[in-house]
């Protein structure tokens, strides 16, 4: 009996079906228990050498039960018939939801704590913590902030998620369809181009998903020519790699590539 009370121990083998668990458990220092990722996932480029398991909203079940892990990591609705085929398996499935900046750092101390290294979760969530915090005041010392319109997709039009659109604030610009950050799916974030033209970004942001950014395209909207960004030539692209992965990518690079874009540093 006292030996199966004592079975109780950290996780060594690791599934992770998005890229965001797959960073954060290298950025602990606990990559080596990573035994598959998604196909999807490029950081750390290291990871990359990793069996290969899933894609999105697809997975290789069987691929998975070869690696015999003792716990999967997955994210979001779009998992949820992945993570259950895998539990009726019998695998151990924890499925992460984050979908706000303060999602993300809680997702990171949790993962650190499955992992069983709980004060470098915490740690970690911490220092990013900080340097947000850190941005934040900043941008707040700068005094304007720029009317910022982001695109996560072009047809139709689609308006950024939650964390992109809190990063902006962070960042010093002012989203201009933050009310539509409450809304997780991108139909109901799909906004009217003229609604855009009423509102008048100074900055546009574009992070389309796997398909190359294409200023042109903004340009040649109907109406558009009247819109601030279009007329200043403020037409930046945040790639959806460091900005649309709910992990420490969108709290580091993604940020910064924001506010580089909003303010110019």
């Amino acid at each position: 009996v006292d030996d199966v009370l004592r079975r109780g121990k950290r996780a060594e083998r690791i599934v992770c079906l998005t890229e965001e668990t797959t960073e954060t458990l290298y950025l602990l220092g606990e990559g080596d228990r990573v035994v598959g990722i998604s196909g999807y996932t490029v950081r750390p480029p290291e990871a990359r050498r990793k069996p290969k398991v899933s894609a999105y909203i697809t997975a290789k079940f069987d691929k998975i039960e070869a690696l015999e892990p003792d716990l999967v990591l997955a994210f979001s609705d779009l998992q949820a018939d992945i993570c259950a085929e895998l539990i009726r398996r019998g695998l151990t499935v924890v499925c992460f939801n984050q979908r706000s900046v303060a999602d993300i750092l809680e997702m990171i101390e949790m993962v650190g704590a499955l992992a069983g290294v709980p004060e470098r979760g915490q740690d970690l969530a911490s220092s990013l913590r900080e340097s947000l915090v850190e941005m934040r005041e900043e941008s707040r010392r700068v005094g304007a902030r720029p009317r910022v319109f982001f695109e996560e997709w072009y047809d139709p039009l689609i308006s950024g998620i939650r964390w992109v659109s809190e990063l902006i604030e962070i960042a010093g610009g002012e989203d201009i369809f933050s009310e539509n950050r409450a809304f997780h799916d991108g139909k109901r974030r799909i906004v009217d181009p003229d609604e855009v033209i009423r509102r008048d970004p100074e900055v546009i942001i574009a992070s389309w998903c796997g398909r190359k950014f294409q200023p042109d395209v903004v340009r040649a909207r109907p109406g558009w020519d009247r819109v601030s960004a279009v007329r200043d030539n403020r037409l930046c692209e945040v790639k959806s790699a460091v900005i649309l992965q709910p992990g420490p990518a969108s709290l580091t690079e993604g940020v910064r590539a924001l506010r580089k874009a909003i303010v110019g540093e």
